[in-house]
This record gives structure tokens, sequence and C-alpha cells, in this order.
């Protein structure tokens, strides 16, 4: 008898984990939620008079930004092809001039190099 089951290693593209995001997309917005609202934590907590409130604001901002942040990854993926967002970001990088893309952008014709 054959199981029908999906194998992780036959997967072409990393599984969807929590509101069409994957893995690395969650720890990327993980990671950015952490850095942005342990300080911002501290600062709301220090106004308000209680250093101790820090965690607890920090944890409740870091929660909120991955359920939005998931959400917002989840509308600008639909409809599109894989990694798309990734060669957006480094297309829009590389016309500030931050980085250079290897994706080809030229605007115009086009010719194949023959008469």
């Amino acid at each position: 008898m054959e199981s029908s089951e999906t194998l992780a290693d036959r997967l072409n593209n990393e599984p969807v984990i929590f509101r069409g995001s994957t893995n690395s997309e969650l720890g990327m917005i993980l990671l950015v939620a952490v850095l942005f609202w342990v300080p911002m934590g501290m600062i709301i907590a220090t106004l308000l008079g209680s250093i101790a409130m820090s965690l607890g604001i920090a944890a409740f901002g870091v929660l909120l930004t991955v359920f939005f942040g998931s959400t917002y990854f989840q509308y600008i993926k639909r409809g599109r092809p894989d990694n798309y967002y990734q060669h957006n970001m480094l297309l829009k990088l590389s016309h500030l001039g931050i980085r250079k893309s290897k994706i080809i952008h030229k605007d115009g014709a086009w010719s194949l190099g023959r008469d």
C-alpha cells in the first residue's frame, strides 16, 4: 500500500508555516520586530515610569508585528511567482545604488548582435 503523504525532501519550495509565510520569512520578521520593539518597549516603559513593563510591551509589539507582517507578506505574494518580493527588493536596492543586482533590468530594445 502506497502512502500519499508529502515528504519534506521532495518539496520544490519552502513550505508555508503561518499565514502564508515560510520559516525563513517568519524568522526575518521576528528579527526585525525584536530589534525594534525591545528598545522601543524600554523607552515607552521609562516614559510611563515602570521599567518592568518594558518586557510586556516588547512581547506584545513583537506578536502584533509577526501577525501583521506575515499578513502583509501574504498580500505581497498573492498570485505572484516564487521569490517575487525578494527580486523586487533587490531591484529597488539596485535602483537606489545600495546593492548591485544580478537581475537584468534593461529598459529598451534588445538586439541579437547580428545584422
